[in-house]
């Protein structure tokens, strides 16, 4: 459809990329929709989002609403007379008000491959629970949480070692191309969306930090897949006391990168060594070679600097 008139809703990195596609493909929102200013990292300093800032450099109007049940702002999208609103990553729900606004309806670039982990987590989602692939869905929006019907989907392959930071990137370039490709097809509806299969579907709920906390229990091969589903956020952690300094807390360490390997059998948790080849943990089954840790307030590092500075050797960790 040659002039369309698109409002574009997204907030974080993955939908930068899929608003710079369309802009790269010649379509040039009339609106960008973007949450508001937060705080953001150790200073707490109020930023904008990477939607917002890429829609002012290429000077594309920004409306940021804290919701979109307000009546007025239902009326002012009303106004622009949108053939289509693309939704990608936004955070805020859309009401059916807004979804009946767009002659052409609204379509998610979704980070799945749906009726697969719907919901706010995909990328992690898809880490946990050991798929061999996943992909991008565009959906035609409905009211309900990612069950609209799908235009199209694309996959990708997850690497043994990839991390959740590592595959959303190649998401977000993966849901821009697929966007920009198929959005004039999916306007002139020369692409029929199907419905997804109910009994199929299953969700992937928002991560919260204490998810990313390492269960000893566990086995290797699962808590493995927690610390490369939590790098870089919220990062996987475990508890470790704190006797060779002067706090009585225990120390909160993080895990950035861990592979599994043989291990004796002891209490899971138990330290069986630590050295420059890692921090070997036992656990419900096998044992896992932590290679790159952190230390609150300080930098990661590799496994053989940290058994310098702190050896966990023999200790159980929570």
């Amino acid at each position: 459809m040659k002039n369309a008139r698109v409002i574009f809703a997204g907030t974080p990195e993955f939908a930068r990329a899929s608003l710079a596609a369309l802009v790269d493909s010649g379509v040039t929102p009339i609106l960008v929709l973007t949450q508001p200013d937060r705080p953001s990292g150790r200073g707490k300093r109020v930023t904008a989002s990477p939607v917002k800032r890429y829609a002012e450099e290429h000077d594309i109007a920004v409306m940021q609403p804290r919701t979109l049940r307000d009546a007025e702002v239902q009326a002012e999208l009303a106004a622009l007379k949108p053939d289509a609103m693309i939704v990608a990553a936004y955070g805020l729900i859309l009401p059916q008000d807004v979804l009946d606004i767009p002659a052409q309806g609204c379509i998610n670039v979704h980070a799945s491959l749906l009726p697969r982990w719907r919901g706010a987590a995909p990328v992690q989602a898809a880490i946990l629970a050991g798929d061999k692939s996943t992909g991008i869905s565009l959906m035609a929006m409905t009211a309900g949480l990612d069950c609209g019907p799908v235009y199209l989907s694309e996959s990708l392959s997850i690497a043994d070692d990839e991390t959740a930071g590592s595959l959303h990137d190649r998401l977000a370039s993966l849901g821009g191309e697929l966007l920009a490709a198929n959005l004039d097809d999916i306007l002139e509806q020369r692409i029929v969306p199907v419905a997804q299969d109910e009994a199929a579907t299953c969700y992937a709920g928002k991560v919260q930090k204490q998810d990313a906390q390492l269960d000893w229990t566990r086995g290797a091969d699962e808590l493995q897949r927690r610390v490369r589903a939590y790098n870089p956020v919220p990062g996987a952690f475990f508890f470790a006391s704190s006797e060779d300094t002067n706090d009585s807390e225990p120390l909160r360490i993080k895990c950035w990168r861990a592979e599994r390997v043989a291990g004796a059998a002891a209490r899971p948790g138990t330290v069986l060594s630590s050295d420059q080849q890692g921090v070997v943990v036992a656990c419900g089954a096998d044992a896992l070679s932590l290679l790159e840790l952190q230390l609150p307030g300080k930098r990661r590092i590799a496994a053989r600097e940290f058994s310098d500075q702190l050896d966990l050797t023999g200790r159980v960790l929570g």
